[in-house]
């Protein structure tokens, strides 16, 4: 397991290396589109799987639906893609050693916002097409109920619904980022995204999907308007969630101690740093996945002891 320290600059690194990504617009583009589309397919398989635990009245639909969301976020960790509420960690902590600069921070996550959008909306009209999720099904009934109630939340609800919703995403990619075995990445990503699911929690990239699959399909509580302010309003949430609670926070806390007197040197005159304090191993694990895994727009992820 890499220290807090090591994994504070392999995730530096990956802030670098996403912004640098976003300078190669169609790449960038794809990347964001992907990662968009694959939260949206858990959307799909919660529906699927809570759909006729709502319709028999179950008390454990929430439960399973928790259970199997963990699959999306998982597969933008193993397939790779940039997601925005991730990335509002990264971008965080990245700004904060002077790494990359705030604005150019700010802007990347736009762009990766807006990206996220048109995956998700992408695979809306896909699934409106295919009748998987039609209204006479239990997943299209649980759609239009997910919606409805969205939609019946005051601001302040989604506002801090968004903010512990990610406070755990970031929490599951910050300690998957820290772990070097594939299993157990799996493993925590799961729990985490069990419990914000499972809670109620709001996810703006999830919301994009279910949203654009109610104005596809013409559901009633599915207007534009409603759309802005739920995407707004989570994803404000979301930032603070992920980028204060747990990017800058982290941030701080792998802060290194210095001699009294001795000036702060900043992060960005430094040379990139190699966690050589933990041995080879650990500074093979950091190196190659913030060289490799983040370059290819993968959510950042160090490669197993057997893989390096």
């Amino acid at each position: 397991m890499l220290t807090v320290a090591q994994a504070l600059e392999y995730q530096t690194q990956a802030a670098r290396t996403k912004t640098d990504l976003a300078r190669r617009p169609g790449v960038y583009l794809v990347n964001t589109m992907l990662a968009g589309a694959y939260i949206g397919l858990g959307v799909v398989i919660m529906a699927t799987a809570g759909g006729p635990l709502a319709d028999a009245g179950s008390g454990f639909a929430p439960l399973v639906q928790g259970l199997v969301f963990g699959v999306a976020l998982t597969i933008v960790v193993v397939a790779g893609g940039e997601l925005a509420t991730s990335a509002m960690m990264v971008f965080t902590q990245g700004a904060m050693r002077g790494a990359i600069s705030w604005g150019r921070a700010g802007a990347t996550l736009l762009a990766c916002l807006a990206g996220n959008l048109l995956g998700a909306f992408v695979l809306a009209v896909v699934l409106h097409l295919s009748g998987a999720l039609g209204p006479d099904r239990p997943g299209g009934r649980m759609i239009a109920s997910m919606i409805a109630h969205k939609a019946e939340e005051s601001g302040t609800e989604l506002f801090f619904r968004g903010v512990l919703c990610n406070l755990l995403v970031c929490l599951a990619i910050w300690c998957a980022g820290r772990l070097q075995d594939e299993v157990a990445k799996i493993v925590v990503v799961f729990a985490c995204v069990m419990v914000f699911i499972t809670s109620g929690f709001e996810h703006v990239v999830a919301n994009m999907t279910t949203f654009s699959f109610g104005l596809v399909g013409g559901l009633p509580d599915a207007t534009v308007a409603e759309f802005a302010r739920n995407v707004l309003l989570v994803g404000l949430g979301n930032l603070v969630g992920g980028g204060l609670l747990v990017g800058a926070a982290n941030a701080v806390a792998a802060a290194p101690a210095r001699p009294a007197g001795v000036p702060a040197v900043p992060a960005a005159t430094e040379a990139p740093a190699e966690p050589a304090a933990a041995g080879a191993g650990a500074a093979a694990g950091a190196g190659a996945a913030a060289g490799a895994g983040a370059a290819a727009g993968a959510e950042p992820r160090p490669l197993a002891a057997g893989r390096r």
